[in-house]
Protein backbone atom coordinates (compact mmCIF):
# COMPACT_ATOMS: atom_id res chain seq x y z
CA UNK A 1 0.00 0.00 0.00
CA UNK A 2 0.99 3.76 -0.14
CA UNK A 3 2.06 5.24 2.85
CA UNK A 4 -0.66 7.87 4.13
CA UNK A 5 -3.14 5.38 3.35
CA UNK A 6 -4.85 2.83 5.48
CA UNK A 7 -2.53 0.65 6.73
CA UNK A 8 -3.16 -3.03 7.87
CA UNK A 9 -1.09 -4.00 10.60
CA UNK A 10 -0.98 -8.24 11.78
CA UNK A 11 -0.57 -7.52 15.60
CA UNK A 12 1.56 -10.56 16.86
CA UNK A 13 1.78 -10.71 20.68
CA UNK A 14 1.82 -12.91 23.57
CA UNK A 15 -0.96 -15.71 25.03
CA UNK A 16 -1.79 -13.76 27.81
CA UNK A 17 -5.40 -12.35 28.62
CA UNK A 18 -6.08 -8.74 29.09
CA UNK A 19 -7.37 -9.28 32.32
CA UNK A 20 -4.26 -11.24 33.43
CA UNK A 21 -1.16 -9.31 32.12
CA UNK A 22 -0.02 -5.92 31.62
CA UNK A 23 1.55 -6.39 27.30
CA UNK A 24 -1.66 -7.73 26.64
CA UNK A 25 -3.72 -4.77 27.97
CA UNK A 26 -1.75 -2.36 25.99
CA UNK A 27 -2.70 -4.30 23.20
CA UNK A 28 -5.65 -3.89 23.49
CA UNK A 29 -5.45 -0.63 24.03
CA UNK A 30 -3.24 0.20 21.24
CA UNK A 31 -5.26 -1.41 18.85
CA UNK A 32 -8.65 0.50 19.85
CA UNK A 33 -6.32 3.63 19.70
CA UNK A 34 -4.80 2.80 15.99
CA UNK A 35 -8.33 2.81 14.68
CA UNK A 36 -8.47 6.23 14.82
CA UNK A 37 -5.15 6.71 12.84
CA UNK A 38 -6.75 4.76 10.05
CA UNK A 39 -5.10 1.51 11.25
CA UNK A 40 -6.66 -1.41 10.96
CA UNK A 41 -5.16 -4.17 12.98
CA UNK A 42 -5.55 -7.95 12.98
CA UNK A 43 -4.55 -9.51 16.19
CA UNK A 44 -1.96 -12.74 16.22
CA UNK A 45 -1.70 -14.41 19.17
CA UNK A 46 1.38 -16.91 20.06
CA UNK A 47 -0.33 -19.23 22.14
CA UNK A 48 -0.27 -23.12 22.64
CA UNK A 49 -3.33 -25.39 22.50
CA UNK A 50 -3.83 -26.91 25.99
CA UNK A 51 -2.69 -29.98 24.19
CA UNK A 52 0.63 -28.26 23.79
CA UNK A 53 1.70 -27.71 27.23
CA UNK A 54 4.30 -24.42 26.70
CA UNK A 55 5.08 -25.32 23.62
CA UNK A 56 6.11 -22.60 21.77
CA UNK A 57 7.57 -23.91 18.37
CA UNK A 58 3.84 -24.95 17.12
CA UNK A 59 2.34 -21.61 18.48
CA UNK A 60 5.03 -19.89 16.75
CA UNK A 61 4.54 -21.53 13.15
CA UNK A 62 1.17 -21.00 13.47
CA UNK A 63 1.20 -16.93 14.09
CA UNK A 64 3.52 -17.33 11.26
CA UNK A 65 1.10 -19.37 9.20
CA UNK A 66 -1.52 -16.92 10.22
CA UNK A 67 0.53 -13.76 8.91
CA UNK A 68 0.99 -15.76 5.41
CA UNK A 69 -3.07 -15.72 5.02
CA UNK A 70 -3.59 -12.04 5.95
CA UNK A 71 -1.23 -10.79 3.59
CA UNK A 72 -0.67 -7.57 5.56
CA UNK A 73 1.43 -3.99 5.18
CA UNK A 74 3.35 -4.69 8.09
CA UNK A 75 3.84 -6.91 10.81
CA UNK A 76 4.16 -5.51 14.53
CA UNK A 77 5.46 -7.69 16.95
CA UNK A 78 4.64 -7.21 20.79
CA UNK A 79 7.34 -8.78 22.14
CA UNK A 80 7.81 -10.01 26.51
CA UNK A 81 9.88 -12.31 26.94
CA UNK A 82 7.96 -13.45 30.02
CA UNK A 83 4.87 -14.23 28.09
CA UNK A 84 6.76 -16.93 26.70
CA UNK A 85 8.54 -18.41 30.05
CA UNK A 86 11.91 -17.03 28.15
CA UNK A 87 11.83 -19.25 25.54
CA UNK A 88 13.83 -18.69 22.67
CA UNK A 89 11.35 -19.95 20.04
CA UNK A 90 9.08 -16.80 19.84
CA UNK A 91 12.60 -15.36 19.04
CA UNK A 92 12.51 -17.23 15.18
CA UNK A 93 9.43 -15.21 13.70
CA UNK A 94 11.39 -13.38 11.26
CA UNK A 95 12.74 -16.69 10.23
CA UNK A 96 8.98 -17.95 9.57
CA UNK A 97 7.72 -14.66 8.54
CA UNK A 98 7.21 -14.01 4.50
CA UNK A 99 10.47 -11.37 4.30
CA UNK A 100 8.85 -9.09 1.94
CA UNK A 101 6.41 -7.67 4.62
CA UNK A 102 8.36 -5.31 6.74
CA UNK A 103 8.65 -6.16 10.13
CA UNK A 104 8.71 -3.70 13.62
CA UNK A 105 9.15 -4.86 16.98
CA UNK A 106 8.19 -3.46 20.22
CA UNK A 107 10.24 -4.49 23.36
CA UNK A 108 8.46 -4.57 26.24
CA UNK A 109 11.02 -5.76 28.56
CA UNK A 110 14.47 -6.22 27.63
CA UNK A 111 17.00 -7.24 30.52
CA UNK A 112 19.81 -9.67 31.68
CA UNK A 113 18.37 -13.00 30.43
CA UNK A 114 20.13 -15.31 27.45
CA UNK A 115 17.96 -17.30 25.46
CA UNK A 116 18.94 -19.94 24.61
CA UNK A 117 20.74 -20.21 27.78
CA UNK A 118 23.20 -22.98 26.52
CA UNK A 119 25.05 -20.36 24.86
CA UNK A 120 28.53 -19.16 26.44
CA UNK A 121 28.87 -15.58 27.86
CA UNK A 122 31.89 -15.19 25.90
CA UNK A 123 29.79 -15.83 22.26
CA UNK A 124 26.82 -12.88 23.06
CA UNK A 125 28.54 -10.13 22.10
CA UNK A 126 29.84 -11.20 18.27
CA UNK A 127 26.64 -12.84 17.88
CA UNK A 128 24.95 -9.03 18.59
CA UNK A 129 26.96 -6.59 17.23
CA UNK A 130 27.13 -8.30 13.66
CA UNK A 131 23.40 -8.66 14.27
CA UNK A 132 22.95 -12.69 13.80
CA UNK A 133 20.88 -13.37 17.21
CA UNK A 134 20.34 -11.19 20.67
CA UNK A 135 20.10 -12.87 23.79
CA UNK A 136 16.67 -11.12 24.68
CA UNK A 137 14.86 -11.26 21.36
CA UNK A 138 16.08 -13.84 19.20
CA UNK A 139 16.14 -12.69 15.45
CA UNK A 140 13.59 -9.85 16.24
CA UNK A 141 16.02 -6.50 17.31
CA UNK A 142 18.05 -7.76 14.85
CA UNK A 143 15.24 -8.51 11.48
CA UNK A 144 13.28 -5.73 12.50
CA UNK A 145 12.84 -2.24 10.23
CA UNK A 146 11.96 -0.78 13.28
CA UNK A 147 12.37 -1.06 17.09
CA UNK A 148 10.34 0.51 19.54
CA UNK A 149 10.63 0.85 23.27
CA UNK A 150 8.50 2.51 25.62
CA UNK A 151 11.25 4.08 27.61
CA UNK A 152 15.32 5.78 27.56
CA UNK A 153 16.49 2.95 29.62
CA UNK A 154 15.52 0.28 27.43
CA UNK A 155 16.64 2.24 24.48
CA UNK A 156 20.16 2.62 25.85
CA UNK A 157 20.32 -1.06 26.55
CA UNK A 158 19.47 -2.27 23.06
CA UNK A 159 22.22 0.20 21.39
CA UNK A 160 24.65 -1.15 24.07
CA UNK A 161 23.84 -4.59 22.82
CA UNK A 162 23.08 -4.56 19.49
CA UNK A 163 24.24 -1.16 18.03
CA UNK A 164 20.55 -0.48 16.78
CA UNK A 165 19.04 3.12 17.47
CA UNK A 166 15.26 2.67 18.84
CA UNK A 167 12.03 4.75 18.61
CA UNK A 168 10.72 5.86 21.94
CA UNK A 169 6.69 5.53 22.42
CA UNK A 170 5.86 5.99 25.79
CA UNK A 171 3.38 4.12 26.83
CA UNK A 172 -0.56 5.70 28.25
CA UNK A 173 -2.61 5.36 31.15
CA UNK A 174 -4.27 1.53 31.52
CA UNK A 175 -7.23 2.83 32.52
CA UNK A 176 -8.76 5.97 30.97
CA UNK A 177 -11.11 8.37 33.53
CA UNK A 178 -14.81 7.15 33.07
CA UNK A 179 -17.13 9.58 32.68
CA UNK A 180 -19.38 9.45 35.25
CA UNK A 181 -17.03 8.28 37.91
CA UNK A 182 -16.51 11.48 39.44
CA UNK A 183 -19.90 11.37 40.54
CA UNK A 184 -19.41 7.75 42.27
CA UNK A 185 -17.39 9.23 44.60
CA UNK A 186 -19.64 8.88 47.90
CA UNK A 187 -21.76 5.43 46.14
CA UNK A 188 -17.78 3.77 46.68
CA UNK A 189 -17.22 4.99 49.95
CA UNK A 190 -20.78 3.82 51.33
CA UNK A 191 -20.49 -0.08 49.78
CA UNK A 192 -16.74 -0.03 52.09
CA UNK A 193 -18.74 0.99 54.98
CA UNK A 194 -16.47 4.48 55.23
CA UNK A 195 -18.03 7.78 57.12
CA UNK A 196 -17.66 10.79 54.76
CA UNK A 197 -14.78 12.40 56.35
CA UNK A 198 -12.72 8.86 56.27
CA UNK A 199 -9.79 8.47 54.60
CA UNK A 200 -9.01 5.70 51.71
CA UNK A 201 -6.44 4.77 50.45
CA UNK A 202 -5.79 3.08 47.15
CA UNK A 203 -3.15 0.49 45.70
CA UNK A 204 -4.03 -0.59 42.48
CA UNK A 205 -2.53 -2.79 39.69
CA UNK A 206 -2.21 -6.80 39.58
CA UNK A 207 -0.88 -7.83 42.71
CA UNK A 208 2.17 -9.41 42.99
CA UNK A 209 5.21 -9.65 45.16
CA UNK A 210 7.25 -7.27 43.16
CA UNK A 211 4.26 -4.53 43.55
CA UNK A 212 5.55 -4.16 47.77
CA UNK A 213 1.65 -4.56 48.90
CA UNK A 214 3.10 -6.17 52.24
CA UNK A 215 4.98 -3.41 52.88
CA UNK A 216 1.25 -1.10 52.56
CA UNK A 217 0.12 -3.56 55.26
CA UNK A 218 2.88 -3.51 57.51
CA UNK A 219 2.67 0.14 57.56
CA UNK A 220 -1.37 0.27 58.47
CA UNK A 221 -0.94 0.07 62.29
CA UNK A 222 1.33 3.20 62.33
CA UNK A 223 -0.88 5.04 59.65
CA UNK A 224 -4.05 4.25 61.77
CA UNK A 225 -2.41 5.60 64.97
CA UNK A 226 -2.06 8.65 62.88
CA UNK A 227 -5.26 8.41 61.20
CA UNK A 228 -7.58 6.27 62.84
CA UNK A 229 -9.99 6.24 60.49
CA UNK A 230 -7.74 4.86 57.46
CA UNK A 231 -8.86 2.25 54.93
CA UNK A 232 -6.73 0.16 52.62
CA UNK A 233 -8.62 -0.57 49.18
CA UNK A 234 -6.37 -3.35 46.91
CA UNK A 235 -7.82 -2.61 43.61
CA UNK A 236 -6.73 -5.66 41.17
CA UNK A 237 -6.42 -9.24 41.10
CA UNK A 238 -3.78 -11.62 41.89
CA UNK A 239 -3.89 -14.10 38.87
CA UNK A 240 -1.39 -12.83 36.13
CA UNK A 241 1.05 -13.70 33.21
CA UNK A 242 3.84 -13.08 35.69
CA UNK A 243 1.67 -14.82 38.46
CA UNK A 244 0.32 -18.05 37.48
CA UNK A 245 -3.19 -19.14 39.34
CA UNK A 246 -1.52 -21.08 42.20
CA UNK A 247 0.85 -19.02 43.01
CA UNK A 248 -1.43 -15.97 43.10
CA UNK A 249 -3.86 -18.09 45.47
CA UNK A 250 -0.37 -18.80 47.81
CA UNK A 251 0.42 -15.09 47.77
CA UNK A 252 -3.04 -14.26 48.66
CA UNK A 253 -3.16 -16.37 51.57
CA UNK A 254 0.03 -14.70 52.45
CA UNK A 255 -1.25 -11.20 52.69
CA UNK A 256 -4.62 -12.73 54.09
CA UNK A 257 -1.78 -14.17 57.10
CA UNK A 258 -0.06 -10.77 57.31
CA UNK A 259 -3.46 -8.64 57.48
CA UNK A 260 -4.71 -10.59 60.31
CA UNK A 261 -0.77 -10.60 61.82
CA UNK A 262 -1.23 -6.90 62.08
CA UNK A 263 -4.52 -6.73 63.06
CA UNK A 264 -6.34 -5.06 59.91
CA UNK A 265 -8.45 -6.86 58.70
CA UNK A 266 -11.36 -4.73 58.66
CA UNK A 267 -9.91 -1.83 57.71
CA UNK A 268 -8.47 -3.70 54.28
CA UNK A 269 -10.64 -4.56 50.70
CA UNK A 270 -9.16 -6.68 47.97
CA UNK A 271 -11.66 -6.13 44.91
CA UNK A 272 -10.07 -8.50 42.61
CA UNK A 273 -9.84 -7.58 39.12
CA UNK A 274 -12.51 -4.75 38.10
CA UNK A 275 -13.98 -3.74 34.71
CA UNK A 276 -12.11 -0.06 33.85
CA UNK A 277 -14.96 1.97 34.59
CA UNK A 278 -15.21 0.59 38.10
CA UNK A 279 -11.19 0.71 38.43
CA UNK A 280 -12.27 4.99 37.64
CA UNK A 281 -14.66 4.78 40.21
CA UNK A 282 -12.30 3.02 43.07
CA UNK A 283 -9.45 5.96 41.46
CA UNK A 284 -11.65 8.82 42.37
CA UNK A 285 -13.54 7.54 45.65
CA UNK A 286 -9.49 7.43 47.45
CA UNK A 287 -7.80 10.78 48.79
CA UNK A 288 -4.48 8.91 48.17
CA UNK A 289 -2.46 5.91 46.17
CA UNK A 290 0.11 4.03 46.97
CA UNK A 291 2.37 2.21 44.47
CA UNK A 292 5.60 0.87 46.61
CA UNK A 293 7.08 -1.49 44.18
CA UNK A 294 10.43 -3.19 45.34
CA UNK A 295 12.46 -2.16 42.06
CA UNK A 296 11.09 1.64 42.33
CA UNK A 297 8.18 2.48 40.26
CA UNK A 298 8.50 5.24 36.20
CA UNK A 299 6.30 5.86 34.05
CA UNK A 300 6.93 2.61 32.26
CA UNK A 301 3.95 1.85 35.21
CA UNK A 302 0.30 1.86 33.80
CA UNK A 303 -0.94 1.90 36.93
CA UNK A 304 0.67 4.74 38.09
CA UNK A 305 -0.12 6.85 35.43
CA UNK A 306 -3.39 5.91 36.06
CA UNK A 307 -3.51 7.17 39.75
CA UNK A 308 -2.03 10.22 37.89
CA UNK A 309 -4.22 10.89 35.10
CA UNK A 310 -7.52 10.59 38.02
CA UNK A 311 -6.03 13.32 39.91
CA UNK A 312 -5.15 10.81 43.17
CA UNK A 313 -2.05 11.88 44.86
CA UNK A 314 0.67 9.11 44.63
CA UNK A 315 3.23 8.08 46.76
CA UNK A 316 5.44 5.70 44.64
CA UNK A 317 9.08 4.24 45.29
CA UNK A 318 12.15 5.75 42.89
CA UNK A 319 14.15 3.17 40.67
CA UNK A 320 17.71 3.06 41.38
CA UNK A 321 17.70 5.42 38.56
CA UNK A 322 15.33 7.68 39.05
CA UNK A 323 12.37 8.79 36.73
CA UNK A 324 12.79 12.66 36.56
CA UNK A 325 9.41 13.21 35.54
CA UNK A 326 8.26 12.05 39.13
CA UNK A 327 9.45 14.64 41.32
CA UNK A 328 8.79 14.63 44.64
CA UNK A 329 6.62 17.10 45.90
CA UNK A 330 5.57 18.13 42.48
CA UNK A 331 4.33 15.30 40.71
CA UNK A 332 4.36 12.12 43.11
CA UNK A 333 5.70 11.86 47.30
CA UNK A 334 8.60 9.48 46.73
CA UNK A 335 8.83 7.09 49.37
CA UNK A 336 12.62 7.30 50.55
CA UNK A 337 13.52 3.46 50.65
CA UNK A 338 12.32 0.31 48.82
CA UNK A 339 11.09 -3.18 50.83
CA UNK A 340 10.72 -0.25 54.26
CA UNK A 341 7.10 -0.38 55.66
CA UNK A 342 8.50 2.31 58.16
CA UNK A 343 9.55 4.84 54.89
CA UNK A 344 5.70 3.55 53.29
CA UNK A 345 3.97 5.09 56.51
CA UNK A 346 6.08 8.52 56.88
CA UNK A 347 5.92 9.18 53.46
CA UNK A 348 1.61 8.30 53.37
CA UNK A 349 1.18 9.88 56.77
CA UNK A 350 2.74 13.29 55.35
CA UNK A 351 0.49 12.88 52.17
CA UNK A 352 -2.76 12.24 54.18
CA UNK A 353 -1.67 14.91 56.79
CA UNK A 354 -1.20 17.95 53.77
CA UNK A 355 -4.26 19.03 52.09
CA UNK A 356 -1.72 21.33 50.60
CA UNK A 357 0.45 18.68 49.15
CA UNK A 358 -2.32 16.61 48.09
CA UNK A 359 -3.74 19.25 46.13
CA UNK A 360 -0.31 20.22 44.45
CA UNK A 361 0.16 16.33 43.66
CA UNK A 362 -3.51 16.03 42.22
CA UNK A 363 -2.62 19.09 39.62
CA UNK A 364 1.00 17.85 38.93
CA UNK A 365 0.22 14.44 38.11
CA UNK A 366 -2.88 15.32 35.90
CA UNK A 367 -0.37 17.72 33.73
CA UNK A 368 2.15 14.76 33.51
CA UNK A 369 -0.37 12.06 32.88
CA UNK A 370 -2.00 14.66 29.74
CA UNK A 371 1.46 13.71 28.17
CA UNK A 372 0.93 10.25 27.91
CA UNK A 373 -2.40 9.66 26.32
CA UNK A 374 -3.14 6.79 23.70
CA UNK A 375 -4.34 9.04 21.05
CA UNK A 376 -0.55 10.45 21.23
CA UNK A 377 0.79 6.36 21.25
CA UNK A 378 -1.52 6.16 18.11
CA UNK A 379 -0.39 9.10 16.50
CA UNK A 380 3.53 8.10 17.30
CA UNK A 381 2.58 4.67 16.20
CA UNK A 382 1.20 5.66 12.04
CA UNK A 383 3.97 7.85 12.10
CA UNK A 384 6.64 4.90 12.09
CA UNK A 385 4.37 2.86 9.85
CA UNK A 386 4.34 5.67 7.15
CA UNK A 387 8.00 5.45 7.86
CA UNK A 388 8.99 2.27 7.27
CA UNK A 389 6.55 1.77 4.79
CA UNK A 390 8.07 4.49 2.77
CA UNK A 391 11.22 3.20 3.04
CA UNK A 392 10.32 -0.55 1.92
CA UNK A 393 8.50 1.11 -1.18
CA UNK A 394 11.31 3.62 -1.70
Amino acid sequence: MRAGGRVRVAMVHGPGRPDHDGVSDYVQHLITALADVDVQVEPVPVRPTEQESGQWLPATRRAADTVRRLHPDLVHVQYAPSAYRFSAVPGLLPVLLPGCIPLITTVHEYGPWAAPRWVPESCWRPLEWVRLWDRGTGRLVPASATVLVSNPEHAAQVWVRTGRRTTEVPIASNVEEHPAAPDARPAVRRRLGLAPDARLLAFFGFVHPVKGLRYVIEALPALRAACPDLHLLVVGGFTSQALPEPQARAYRRDLDSLVRQHHVTKVVTFTGHLPAPEVSEALHAADAAVLPFTSGVTTRSGAVLAALAHGVPTAVTAADDPDPRLRDGDTVAVIPERRDASAVARTVERLLADPDLRLRLAAGGRRLAARYTWQRVATAHRSVYDGVLRADHG
